[in-house]
Formats: C-alpha cells, sequence, structure tokens
C-alpha cells in the first residue's frame, strides 16, 4: 500500500509541477473549446487522450517501444503547437461536429507524452514490480490531469457565460498564447537533438 501511495503522488507530481507545463498546456489545449455543459465531449477527448498515453507508457517500460528521449521531449512541445493551430483554425460551430479532428490529436498525440511519462518511471527504479507502480503512477496522472481538465473547463464557463466573452475569442486568445509558449519550447529544445547522449 505504501507503494501504491508512493507512485501514485509521483503521478500527481509528474503531471502539477512547473516541469509539466508541456503537458498542462497540451491537456488545455485539447479542452479549450469546451466548457461544462459538453462534458460528454470532453469525457470522449479524454479517455483518448488516455488510452494513447496508457498504450505507450506500457510499452516504453516494458521495454517494447525505445525512442530517444530528446526526440520525445522535442515532439511533446510540436503536440501542442499542433493541437493550438488546429484550435485556431477551427470555425465557429465545428465543435459540435460528430468526430472532430482534435479526438484523433488526443489519441495519436497521447502516445507521445505516454512516452515521456514512462521515462520519468523508468528513472526511477528500472523493471522490478513495474506492473503495480505502473498502474498506480497512470493513476496519479489520470487525477492530476482531470484536475486540470476541470480547471480549464471552469475558466472557459466563467469567461464565456458569465463575463460574455464570445468562445471563438477565448479560443483563439488563449491558444496563441499556448502557441507562443510551445514555440518557445520547441526552440529550446531542438538543439538536444544534435547532443550525443550520454
Amino acid at each position: 500500500m505504501l507503494d501504491f501511495n508512493l507512485y501514485f503522488k509521483l503521478g500527481i507530481d509528474h503531471i502539477l509541477t512547473w516541469e509539466a507545463m508541456d503537458h498542462i498546456l497540451f491537456v488545455a489545449a485539447l479542452c479549450l473549446r469546451y466548457t461544462w455543459k459538453d462534458w460528454r465531449k470532453v469525457a470522449v477527448l479524454v479517455t483518448a487522450f488516455t488510452i494513447g498515453h496508457s498504450i505507450t507508457l506500457a510499452l516504453s517500460t516494458l521495454g517494447i517501444l525505445t525512442i530517444n528521449t530528446k526526440w520525445i521531449e522535442f515532439l511533446i512541445p510540436i503536440t501542442i503547437i499542433c493541437t493550438a493551430i488546429n484550435n485556431l483554425l477551427q470555425k465557429p460551430g465545428t465543435a459540435n461536429k460528430k468526430l472532430p479532428l482534435i479526438y484523433f490529436f488526443a489519441l495519436f498525440f497521447g502516445m507521445i507524452h505516454g512516452m515521456a511519462y514512462a521515462t520519468t518511471l523508468l528513472s526511477l527504479e528500472g523493471t522490478e514490480g513495474l506492473v503495480a507502480h505502473l498502474f498506480a503512477f497512470n493513476l496519479g496522472i489520470e487525477v492530476a490531469q482531470l484536475l486540470v481538465v476541470a480547471i480549464v473547463l471552469a475558466l472557459s464557463h466563467v469567461v464565456v457565460n458569465i463575463a460574455k466573452l464570445p468562445a471563438q475569442r477565448w479560443l483563439q486568445v488563449i491558444s496563441i498564447i499556448i502557441l507562443i509558449f510551445s514555440c518557445k519550447m520547441a526552440f529550446e529544445r531542438l538543439p538536444e537533438l544534435y547532443l550525443k547522449t550520454a
């Protein structure tokens, strides 16, 4: 039980820290177009992201999938950039489409984020007791992500439904801010790709 609590907390801490800002920005960009009334769509979105990162988290920690960590760290801000641009290109009313592109982003880009989570988990202990620790760590990540989602939905609700800022304007302004931060991250991580792996 102590191990479960430890790895559950590590999963939460892996998301709710300044160092995890890239993961937070991605989840925020995914959910930005929605408010509380769209909770069913958000549930599908979060499920797609969860499936994506759970697959690669498991495959990577079990040693089945191996990718250079420098590429993973570079690709994460690229996923944010693509999601933010998709938000900026969204036309009013398209969020109500049955299966918008954002769901595919959540699934595919979730797989990239899962590899980053695996890097953190493997750096802690190797592969002993991995299955139980993997479950606890992943559960902690989910709880933290749901908290981020709840905050984004609450902010969107306040801004759009109470402050009466047009939803499209809110989506565009915050997506531009996220795009700027993610471009900066990608630029800073680009030189790392040319350094020899230690």
